[in-house]
C-alpha cells in the first residue's frame, strides 16, 4: 500500500504578480523551489490564506534570489498582490518510507525572506542540470 503524504511546502508567501493572460501555473522562485524538493512543473495544491480558495495548478520555476510567486492564468483570479499562500507538493511512498518521512519546509515572511527552513529526512533534493 502507497501513502500520500505532504512532501514539500512553502508556508506564508506572499504573492508578487499575477498575470491573467499566461496560460496558468503559480510561478516561484527556483531557489526557493528547489529547497524543498519542488520540480519544475509539479503538480502542487495552492491555500489563500487571505481568502480561504485551494486550488491545484503546478509549478514554474522563476528567476532566484528575487522571492518571485506569481499568480498565472486563472489561478490569477484566485488571490492578489500581497496574499499570503501555502504551496504543498505530496509524494506517494511505500509503508516503510511513509514511517520515517518529514516533509521540507520553508516559511516566508512578507519579503518571501527565509523564516525557517526545515530540511526533511527521506526525500531527496532535486536540481536539473544541463548536459552540456
Amino acid at each position: 500500500m502507497d501513502f500520500t503524504l505532504l512532501k514539500s511546502k512553502i508556508h506564508r508567501a506572499t504573492v508578487t504578480g499575477a498575470s491573467l493572460d499566461y496560460e496558468g501555473s503559480l510561478t516561484i522562485s527556483s531557489d526557493l523551489a528547489e529547497l524543498v524538493g519542488l520540480l519544475e512543473y509539479e503538480k502542487i495544491l495552492v491555500g489563500n490564506l487571505n481568502n480561504g480558495e485551494r486550488f491545484e495548478t503546478y509549478a514554474i520555476y522563476g528567476e532566484p534570489q528575487r522571492g518571485i510567486i506569481e499568480l498565472n492564468g486563472a489561478t490569477a483570479h484566485l488571490g492578489k498582490i500581497g496574499d499570503r499562500l501555502t504551496i504543498m507538493g505530496f509524494g506517494r511512498l511505500a509503508l516503510g518510507e511513509a514511517a520515517i518521512h518529514r516533509p521540507r519546509i520553508l516559511v516566508l515572511d512578507e519579503k518571501n525572506e527565509i523564516v525557517r527552513y526545515e530540511e526533511g529526512d527521506s526525500m531527496p533534493s532535486f536540481k536539473v542540470v544541463s548536459g552540456e
